[in-house]
């Protein structure tokens, strides 16, 4: 096996090149297949040398290996000598994509443009070297590994390929690669508008192998033990004509003519209720997806040159790396965690409460610990339903293959309920998730406290109540630690884990390693009132109330919120977490910082009568509640949604830093890390703080900003 020396010569991508001067080049590697009938096939292997510690990526000194090895392969086609080109990977990857880790110092849109131009130029080879392309999809595929495979003319999948997807979107960017331009011609627009928008922002779902070829993305697919093997003869036999390769999700001219607008059409006004219109990298997808049923490649190629150089050299791309490296480098490694070693091991864990909050907790526990988990209530028809709820939940994760049956039996069998607390007296992790009430806390853990070993670890689930006071009829309050879950339990990936005054550090290290096992992104906060997600929350909401009790309009609220690119409005926000519970925690906010938090009768009013929003059946907003716009009144000094926005923004710039002040978090990348996980925080919006920064917030509050320098950013 040969790789092909450098090219000479000038190379229009040098700039891309010096910017990446410590690239891991992925090497391509020729050798000749022999076929039947005396027919030869050029098998390229792509392999960065990195065995399977690191996946192949893309990188500008790649993507010209890669081109000139396709450029003397075209020459012996033409020569007669070879009769297809075929690329792989090297075991378990095709490749993982672009190298990003230096897009973000690309100095212009000019030379942003560059690296768009030299992706299309080298992978664009696939359709051009005279003879047929085929590649053989061994692994992991993702953003231009992918669109490797779309610039060929046939494709295989290994049945073992864990991921395949365009997950450009959500990093806002698109599939710069010819992607966008290639996949709705070849599956269809339904099928695309899935795979480019959909999916990236359905927290960046994959497609398996079989979904691949169910789409029409891989022609064949094979297992695993033969796989290499199994697609050299399917190309064989391609190559014969003993092979023919039907695609029955290619657009036909129905589609192009009728259906292919009224998708898009549907795509835009879905996204425009979803996300708002303030991200800019699905829309441009979408305009590329919808330009593609009537234009050429050449032209589909050179419009995703200038989508890709208009957002790598914009703000959005920016602010989602930092987002990106905080969810998978910041996240792993905590601030203020202790040793892992000081973890306890956890055998058996409790749940005190059997309502759907805690036959969540219970049935997350069950899930990721395999441990026995028991789970209490006041009476014994409340534990029984709450059984009946997990159990009911396992049962329908059997039917859809998510369970075996043996797992299935194993997991029903380790949870059991009772009424009585002595069943609790092995347990090593007891989570409370009982009526947000101090008092009913306290003796809760009181009285389990009785029953269980010196050394297990007591968490609550408290959203807003203080964790020291729910700790103080305890005995061992240096057991105890917070443990704040957001809903839907198993979806939000965030857990902030709370040290109270007397948590020490062996508690502490339990409640972060319980955390990892569930699959969580912990982040230690001080006890305070909210800790970070509720507080910033309750900021935001009660300034959203402030401003109806002021006489401002539901609808001017809605505008003058929509530049913090949140998904959904704040009263849609209240309706989601429940309006009783909204106005609890306003409450309790009002009652820690009076001079800063509104308390709101209104909001009170709205609990009472349980909705603002007018749903239909399915739960879509058709506007307004009638009830809820005669129930509000008092205000007689409206705002305009500007003078708004600049209170709110001012107002989290404040209380952010006053949080970084006091010490509840130890860094700005911990409150943008709570609020990108926590509440929904937009990738492309970067974060909380580098949004102040940008909009003039942050100096305008106390003359300085979070980060230094600010993270570049959508304002």
């Amino acid at each position: 096996m040969t790789s092909t020396p450098k090219t000479t010569g000038t190379n229009p991508f040098q700039e891309l090149a010096e910017l990446v001067s410590d690239e891991v080049i992925t090497r391509s590697y020729v050798r000749d297949i022999p076929l039947s009938k005396g027919k030869t096939l050029a098998l390229v292997t792509l392999d960065n040398g990195r065995d399977h510690t690191r996946p192949n990526t893309l990188g500008p000194g790649t993507l010209q290996e890669f081109a000139d090895t396709l450029t003397a392969l075209k020459a012996r086609a033409a020569a007669g000598e070879i009769h297809a080109v075929a690329v792989t990977g090297k075991p378990y990857f095709l490749a993982a994509g672009a190298d990003l880790s230096r897009v973000s110092d690309i100095p212009s849109k000019k030379v942003a443009k560059l690296l768009g131009q030299q992706g299309h130029a080298s992978l664009g080879m696939l359709g051009d070297l005279g003879v047929p392309s085929f590649v053989f999809i061994n692994g992991l595929a993702l953003g231009g590994g992918l669109e490797i495979a779309l610039n060929a003319d046939y494709r295989t999948v290994d049945a073992s390929a864990p991921a395949l997807a365009l997950p450009e979107v959500f990093l806002g960017l698109i599939p710069g690669w010819g992607g966008a331009w290639l996949l709705p011609n070849l599956i269809g627009i339904e099928n695309a508008l899935r795979v480019v928008i959909e999916n990236p922002l359905k927290n960046n779902r994959t497609l398996k192998a079989k979904d691949a070829l169910e789409l029409g993305i891989a022609d064949a697919l094979f297992e695993p033990a033969n796989f290499l093997e199994d697609s050299i003869r399917w190309a064989d036999s391609v190559l014969s004509g003993k092979t023919k390769v039907k695609r029955a999700n290619a657009p036909g001219k129905i589609e192009r003519a009728v259906k292919w607008d009224i998708a898009v059409g549907i795509a835009r006004k879905s996204l425009e209720s979803k996300i708002g219109t303030v991200p800019r990298a699905p829309y441009l997808a979408l305009d590329l997806l919808a330009a593609a049923k009537n234009t050429d490649k050449k032209t589909g190629f050179a419009a995703e040159d200038e989508a890709l150089a208009e957002l790598i050299s914009g703000d959005q791309f920016q602010a989602s790396i930092y987002a990106f490296n905080l969810v998978n480098k910041h996240a792993k490694k905590p601030t203020g965690a202790p040793d892992k070693k000081l973890a306890r091991p956890v055998t058996k864990i409790g749940v005190i409460g059997a309502g759907l909050m805690a036959s969540q907790f219970a049935l997350l526990f069950l899930r990721r610990h395999k441990v026995p988990v028991v789970i209490t209530d006041l009476d014994q028809a409340r534990v029984d339903k709450g059984l009946d709820y997990i159990r009911g939940e396992l049962a329908e994760l059997h039917s859809k293959g998510r369970l075996s049956s043996d797992e299935h039996n194993r997991l029903g069998a380790l949870v059991s309920g009772t009424t009585d607390k002595t069943d609790f007296a092995d347990c090593d992790w007891v989570i409370e998730a009982v009526f947000e009430e101090l008092e009913i806390k306290q003796n809760v853990f009181a009285e389990i406290e009785q029953h269980v070993s010196d050394t297990a670890v007591l968490a609550t689930n408290t959203s807003s109540l203080s964790v020291d006071e729910i700790g103080a009829k305890l005995t061992h309050p240096e057991r105890l630690v917070g443990f704040h879950f957001f809903n839907p339990v198993a979806v939000m990936p965030l857990v902030e884990v709370v040290r109270a005054a007397k948590t020490d550090d062996e508690t502490l290290a339990t409640a972060m390693s319980v955390a990892a096992t569930l699959y969580k992104t912990a982040v230690i906060t001080k006890n305070t009132p909210g800790f970070v997600v509720n507080r910033i929350l309750a900021k935001l909401l009660g300034e959203a109330m402030h401003a109806v009790d002021t006489g401002t309009s539901f609808d001017t609220v809605n505008e003058a919120t929509k530049p913090l690119g949140l998904p959904m409005g704040p009263f849609d926000l209240l309706e989601l977490v429940g309006l009783k519970v909204g106005a609890h925690v306003l409450d309790t906010h009002h009652k820690a910082f009076p001079d800063r938090f509104f308390e709101s009768t209104n909001l009170h009013r709205l609990a009472e009568h349980g909705k603002i929003l007018d749903r239909d059946a399915k739960g879509k907003v058709k506007g307004w509640d009638k009830k809820a716009l005669e129930i509000v009144s008092g205000g007689t000094t409206p705002m305009t949604a500007e003078e708004l926005t600049l209170r709110v923004q001012d107002g989290l710039a404040d209380e952010i830093k006053r949080m970084l002040d006091e010490g509840v978090v130890a860094t700005p990348e911990d409150i943008d890390l709570c609020m990108i996980m926590g509440a929904g925080w937009p990738f492309h919006m970067g974060g909380a703080t580098p949004y102040l920064d940008r909009v003039g917030a942050s100096e305008r509050v106390f003359g300085d900003t979070f980060h230094h320098p600010p993270v570049r950013g959508v304002a």
